[in-house]
This record gives C-alpha cells, sequence and structure tokens, in this order.
C-alpha cells in the first residue's frame, strides 16, 4: 500500500520512464536502428506491422498512410506486459551465423515453453529491413504475460544469462507512459546485470507489399541450387557428425545429371493421402523403379536432422533431392522411374513453415520461389494427391503411427495444411497435376494411371 500523500509505485515508474525516454535520445540513437520494422503475428493469423522510433520529441503522428492499430495496444500495453526477445543477424553474415542464429532461435523457443513461462501467451516475432533486401530478418517471440508477474521478468534474465555464446538475444519490454504512447525498453547483460541499452517509440508501419521474410528464403529453407544447401551443412559438421556423411555422399554425386529415355513420374502429398500405395501400384504397373526421397542412404539419419532448425532441416532434404536425382539419371536409362516426393514436398513445408500469418502472406503465384531449381533433374511428370482433412484424419488415426513434428502441425492448425497445399499448387516449372485420392485404391489407381498413359 503506497504511504499517505506518496503515489502509488506504478506512477512513479511511469513519470521516471517519461523522463529517461526525453533525456535519452543521443544515448538510444546509436542503438536502435532507425531501419528495423517488426511484424507481428496475431490470434487471427493476421500480421500488425510496427516499428521502433528513436525520436523522442513526443510527436505521436503515424507515418504517412499508416493507421494505429488498436489490437497492438492491447497485446503490447497494458494491463500485463509484454517482452520481445529477437535474434540479432547482421545484414551481411555468412552461412555459419545464419545457422548460428536459427540454433538459438531454437533454443529461446525450447525456453519460452517451459515454466514459469506456461502462463505466457507465445507469439511469433518477425523483424525486418523495410527495404525489402535480403539478409535483414531477424526472428523472435513476443512474450505476452497477462499478469506482469516478477518471476517472469527474473526467469527471462536467467533465459539471456544462459546465452554464453554470440549471438545475443535483444530483450525488449513494452511500457506506456503518461501519455498513453507506447515505448519499448531494450535491455542487455553486463558483467550478470541487466541494463537498458536502447528505448523507443512504437509507431505503426506500412504493410509492405509482400512478406518480409520472402527475400530471405533462398538462403535460408528454399535453396536455389545445390551449393546453398550443401553450405548450411557445412556449417554444421562440428556439432552433426552427421552432416559430414552427407556430405560425403553428396560429393559423390555428379554435379550435373540428365535423365535417360524412360519417363520420371514423381507423387506429392500430404500424409495420409494414400501416396505410398498409389506410388507401389504405379511402379508395379508400369514396371518402373521406385526411388523415395530422402534416399535410404541418408533416411536412417532423418529424425536427427529433424530435431534442427528449419534451416539444417531443409538443407538435408534438399540434398537428398541431389542424391535422388543421380540415382534417377541412372535408373531412367533402363525403365521408368517413380518418385515418393521430390522437391516440391521440401519447398512446400518450408515455405508453409517460415511464412507467418494465414494464406494471405503466401509469396504470390509465378514469384521465382515456386520455380524448380535449375541444378536439378526435373521430372516428366507430378501428380499431388489430395483428399479433405476430414478423410485424412480418418486414415491417420486409422493407421496408429507416431506423429512427425510436421505431421503434428498438419492436424493441429488449419491454416498450416492449407499454405501448404496451396503452395504445392502454386509450384511450377513443372507443376502439379491435382488427383483426387479420396475414392476405391483401384480407382484412384486407374485415374493416375490413364494422367500418365495421356501425357
Amino acid at each position: 500500500m503506497a504511504l499517505a500523500g506518496r503515489p502509488p509505485r506504478t506512477l512513479l515508474l511511469l513519470r521516471c520512464l517519461s523522463v529517461q525516454l526525453c533525456q535519452r535520445r543521443g544515448a538510444c540513437a546509436g542503438v536502435m536502428a532507425l531501419d528495423r520494422c517488426l511484424a507481428l503475428e496475431l490470434p487471427d493469423c493476421s500480421l500488425a506491422y510496427f516499428t521502433l522510433c528513436v525520436d523522442t520529441s513526443g510527436n505521436a503522428d503515424s507515418p504517412e498512410g499508416t493507421s494505429w492499430d488498436p489490437r497492438l495496444a492491447a497485446i503490447l500495453g497494458p494491463p500485463g506486459r509484454s517482452y520481445s526477445l529477437c535474434v540479432p543477424v547482421a545484414p551481411e553474415v555468412d552461412c555459419a551465423a545464419r545457422v548460428g542464429a536459427a540454433k538459438l532461435h531454437q533454443h529461446l523457443l525450447r525456453q519460452l515453453r517451459r515454466s514459469p513461462f506456461q502462463h505466457c501467451r507465445l507469439t511469433r516475432l518477425l523483424s525486418y529491413r523495410p527495404d525489402g533486401q535480403p539478409g535483414g530478418a531477424q526472428h523472435g517471440f513476443l512474450l505476452r504475460d497477462p499478469w506482469d508477474r516478477p518471476d517472469t521478468r527474473r526467469a527471462l534474465d536467467e533465459v539471456l544469462r544462459a546465452c554464453q555464446q554470440a549471438p545475443h538475444p535483444h530483450l525488449g519490454e513494452f511500457e506506456t507512459d503518461l501519455h498513453g504512447q507506447l515505448w519499448q525498453r531494450l535491455w542487455a547483460l553486463q558483467d550478470g546485470r541487466r541494463r537498458q541499452v536502447g528505448c523507443a517509440r512504437v509507431t505503426p508501419a506500412q504493410e509492405p507489399a509482400l512478406h518480409p521474410v520472402l527475400p530471405d528464403l533462398p538462403s535460408s529453407v528454399v535453396f536455389p541450387n545445390r551449393e546453398a544447401a550443401r553450405e548450411v551443412l557445412e556449417a554444421c559438421t562440428a556439432f552433426i557428425p552427421e552432416a559430414q556423411a552427407v556430405l560425403h555422399l553428396i560429393d559423390r554425386c555428379p554435379k550435373h545429371v540428365q535423365k535417360g529415355k524412360f519417363p520420371v513420374i514423381a507423387i506429392e502429398g500430404l500424409d495420409a493421402t494414400g501416396k505410398t500405395t498409389v506410388t507401389r501400384s504405379v511402379a508395379d504397373s508400369l514396371n518402373a523403379v521406385l526411388l523415395r526421397s530422402p534416399p535410404s542412404c541418408i533416411g536412417q539419419w532423418r529424425k536427427i536432422f529433424d530435431d534442427e532448425p528449419t534451416i539444417i532441416r531443409r538443407a538435408f532434404y534438399s540434398l537428398g533431392n541431389y542424391i535422388v536425382a543421380s540415382e534417377i539419371a541412372k535408373e531412367s536409362l533402363h525403365s521408368p522411374v517413380i518418385i515418393d516426393r521430390y522437391w516440391h514436398s521440401t519447398a512446400a513445408y518450408a515455405i508453409a513453415t517460415e511464412i507467418s500469418g494465414g494464406l494471405q502472406y503466401l509469396p504470390p503465384a509465378h514469384h521465382s520461389i515456386y520455380q524448380w531449381p535449375e541444378d536439378l533433374l526435373k521430372p516428366d511428370f507430378v501428380l499431388l494427391l489430395t483428399v479433405s482433412p476430414e478423410e485424412r484424419m480418418k486414415r491417420i488415426e486409422g493407421r496408429g503411427m507416431e506423429k512427425s513434428e510436421e505431421e503434428a502441425e498438419l492436424e493441429a492448425n488449419n491454416i498450416f495444411r492449407q499454405k501448404v497445399e496451396v503452395s504445392y499448387q502454386r509450384m511450377e516449372n513443372p507443376r502439379c497435376r491435382l488427383i483426387d485420392a479420396s475414392p476405391s485404391k483401384e480407382k484412384v489407381l486407374q485415374t493416375v494411371l490413364n494422367l500418365i498413359r495421356n501425357n
């Protein structure tokens, strides 16, 4: 209880903050980047955009063409308290730095899902450069504590203290001043103690024409060529011994391979769409060789790489496609080839994972991200098996199999499933031909065979 005639502690803190914010312009200007914007994923799968302005003049006017999103005040302001955690990445970074940032991001996610953060709401937060240049995306989180508990702040300090190696995450804390303006204070641990290293006013930002993470996808998850994916695993050999084994196998594969005279058909689809059954039946009917991606020579390490951050996991699957390509080149000299998943799967899941928000934020149709890599052997034909969500779930429950992380996400997150499906359908060069896999196995097989023979 406050003493008579003395304002409450919260009011004192806000007054002190207002004074500090007006005095720290020179100190903050060298710390806070003027060209950073942030995209926050909201519960309805929309994105809210804002920026951090170091102008402490008190001018609350929004940039031209923007308006304040009231949902931001509800999420960043009182009651309760919100914190931001972002993994800094310099604009000009090497592959090892990207891998290190991804590992730290994964570590933070696992820490923030544990006690004492279980009472908090965790959402995705992306810091990016508004100029749309690649190399500027910084992934992070917004942690919302609806009760503003002191143990949340102490636990965040412990999370920062445990991050001994660079890059060190940035911890932001949002405050509302006496005038109702929203601010972010930036903290860092120095000599084991939390110190304020920056402050900035939260202002609205214009929505970019395309999702802000899109320029970074070719260097992080949808690799345009074999060397880009190889570079990622090369950066992982120090802590993933199996990465060296994968690199040894990929280096034994010719860089330039050509398809033989027989047709090559890739069959894609989500789990439980009948893909495995159809590929086997089609291979038997056409007297074809059946291949799978990732191939069996690296399939034994799938679980290891599935537990790694997206950039590492996708590099593993991408290189698996190039190993399969060398097998296709050899087998298609003598017989038709059927492939159970290929590049389209690798790209569709990667895009759906990295693009936050709903379907409206996916790259538009005909974007270059949907184009087949120029150095990867192309199939002649790609079929995409589809079933209704209800039928797919019925089949999954009937199998009683352990779900992969991606399969669990498909089941729990309807938006994620739709993003995967739409990404599949936007793939080009070659595109996917849709096949309704709901009827009986015999009817689906006949439909597939007729389509292949007619093309």
